[in-house]
């Protein structure tokens, strides 16, 4: 019951954002393409996640995965069934330490007491600030974000903005993350070519950078591949993706201690 009450109110909160940015006939146009899906979504995700036992789980760094299942942004066909449990198990592993999200993403899905940090998405608790400006009294010691970062300087409206990416990801490093903090991001391929050049030539740098890509589209089954043969064979001269099946990269950054 907790989880169909938490579910209602992340779609009423979802409507009312979405009133505030595109207006009332989106609303009603979306609204109604939610209700008729719904009841399908969550037929589907019932299935995958109760008698679908074959695809069950994927391997990221030599640990096992249970695939995550879920109606919201139908996870059995994309990447978010992957991405979701490698960074909630991430999160569960350093429970005691300060944690921020950037992109409100994982309260879609389940309740969580960590901070996040989301420009655009009004909901309860969510600090409604631009990454790049975002300037903390205290400093985080995890620095977790799911799919986000490609849509910084990249929008669907108005000009690519690339130097808005990396002073994002310079003020997070600078500014939001403690010393001896971790910061690990997840970002599809395909989405930002601005994004894809700078990780692929360097300007954007992690610690550890994997890719995991998808194998199978029909069963939604995913594999972890290297990264520099992914680098050395799916980009181009320019350093964009050129890819056919979906991947998105894992990045893992840890900053010095003072």
């Amino acid at each position: 019951m907790k989880g169909v009450l938490h579910s209602i109110q992340t779609q009423g909160l979802l409507l009312k954002t979405a009133y505030q940015r595109e207006g009332f006939w989106y609303v009603i146009r979306k609204g109604f393409a939610y209700v008729a899906r719904w009841p399908f979504d969550v037929l589907v995700s019932l299935y995958h996640k109760y008698l679908n036992r074959h695809k069950s789980t994927f391997t990221f760094q030599g640990q096992t995965y249970n695939y995550y299942y879920h109606s919201y942004n139908t996870t059995w066909k994309n990447e978010r069934g992957i991405e979701i449990p490698i960074i909630q198990r991430l999160m569960q592993e350093n429970s005691g330490i300060r944690i921020l999200e950037i992109g409100n993403v994982l309260r879609h899905y389940f309740l969580g007491s960590h901070d996040v940090v989301d420009l655009a998405e009004r909901y309860p608790g969510v600090i409604n600030q631009d990454i790049a400006d975002f300037c903390p009294g205290n400093k985080y010691d995890l620095i977790v974000s799911i799919s986000t970062f490609e849509h910084i300087g990249c929008w669907d409206k108005g000009p690519r903005q690339p130097e808005k990416l990396l002073q994002a990801i310079r003020n997070v490093l600078e500014n939001i993350l403690a010393p001896g903090g971790k910061f690990v991001i997840t970002a599809p391929l395909g989405q930002n070519p601005d994004m894809e050049r700078y990780m692929a030539d360097g300007t954007i740098k992690f610690d550890s950078l994997y890719c995991m890509k998808q194998v199978d589209a029909k069963l939604n089954c995913w594999n972890e591949f290297y990264w520099p043969d992914i680098r050395a064979r799916e980009f181009d001269a320019q350093g964009e993706w050129c890819g056919k099946e979906k991947a998105f990269l894992i990045g893992i950054t840890q900053k010095p201690q003072e």
